[in-house]
């Protein structure tokens, strides 16, 4: 006899979220601080909860552009004039970082909400890896209920700069692959208090250090930064400032470079002994990673570091090429040289 499962039922996702986001985000700190929030949905699924998150906690917030139009009419081109909703690239964002004078913070989601852009008077759009530097930085001295052995997650390809963070917060590293399943153990049971990934995606724990989520939330990390500004009294870009006066000031960029099918496919299982050279860009060469530290994980690709710098290939999944992702903490002259250097380190491995 089949089981009767009942009939289908109703939910309020939205509702739900909304009340509990007060566990995971200081609104009493942001509303008493009176914060001017802009908040652009970028015509996706976020429209309706920033007007209910303004609601629901009485904040100084605007939904900008909060019309929902299938031509995505009022997005700006992205850099190959192409519409897309990535609110980390400066050309989506323009109209966004247009109107930063008229708030505190100014934020952005993508389409389905899991990634963030933000927008300050004082420095316009954050580089992603910039604001997670600071997020990581705050949250770790703001949130007393996390684990005190709770580690910091980043991706192999996330800025160095976290890790002089995490370092001076005396925090462990955990430094995985590319791909936010990585860090879900962690979350889960409290390990890891924070997961983020360079092209701006993260999220974080309850702030009992319980587990709000296990994917990319882009809503929590664009109320951070008004809670940031609220309790110090500082942008995040001031305090990505502070920050590289402390640690140095790193310059990274992703380039692409020509490769076959048949050196895509070898690029994926090089092992870091296969990378024979003993300098990077005039500096002795001090790991060559293809597995990830954090969890022992194949990186599908290599990555090279120096004291100084560092780079990671990886094959492209789309096209016949392979992404070099370098950073240098000595400029942007030395990360050009790097990035040469990478190609030509990269290629000898293949057999190129």
């Amino acid at each position: 006899m089949k089981k009767d499962m009942g009939s289908p039922g109703r939910h309020d996702f939205l509702r739900g979220y909304v009340g509990d986001l007060a566990n995971v985000i200081d609104f009493d700190a942001i509303k008493k601080a009176g914060i001017r929030i802009g908040a652009d949905p970028l015509g996706g699924a976020s429209v309706a909860y920033w007007a209910a998150i303004r609601d629901a906690y009485d904040l100084d917030l605007t939904v900008m552009n909060p019309g929902v139009d299938p031509t995505w009419r009022f997005m700006t081109l992205d850099w190959d004039e192409k519409i897309r909703m990535d609110p980390s690239s400066a050309s989506v964002m323009a109209s966004v970082v247009s109107r930063k004078d008229e708030f505190d913070i100014v934020t952005g989601n993508d389409a389905d909400a899991d990634r963030h852009g933000i927008v300050t008077p004082d420095g316009g759009l954050l580089n992603p890896n910039h604001y997670l530097a600071v997020a990581i930085d705050y949250l770790y001295a703001h949130r007393p209920e996390w684990r005190a052995d709770a580690a910091i997650g980043k991706t192999l390809v996330s800025s160095s700069i976290i890790d002089r963070v995490a370092e001076d917060l005396g925090r462990r590293l955990w430094e995985v692959p590319v791909g936010f399943k990585w860090f879900v153990p962690g979350l889960v049971d409290g390990s890891v208090a924070f997961g983020g990934e360079e092209s701006a995606g993260a999220s974080f724990l309850r702030r009992d250090g319980s587990v709000w989520t296990t994917d990319k939330d882009g809503i929590i990390l664009a109320l951070l930064a008004s809670e940031i500004l609220a309790v110090t009294g500082k942008t995040p870009s001031v305090l990505y400032g502070e920050l590289t006066e402390k640690f140095g000031a790193p310059v990274y960029q992703r380039v692409d470079a020509a490769a076959s099918k048949e050196q895509k496919a070898r690029l994926g299982k090089l092992s870091g002994d296969d990378i024979t050279a003993t300098e990077l860009a005039g500096d002795p060469i001090i790991a060559k990673l293809s597995e990830a530290p954090g969890n022992g994980a194949a990186v599908g690709g290599v990555k090279v570091v120096t004291e100084k710098a560092w780079f990671a290939a990886r094959p492209s999944g789309t096209e016949d090429v392979y992404k070099i992702y370098a950073e240098s903490f000595e400029g942007p002259e030395h990360l050009k040289r790097v990035q040469e250097e990478a190609k030509t380190i990269v290629d000898a491995a293949l057999g190129a």
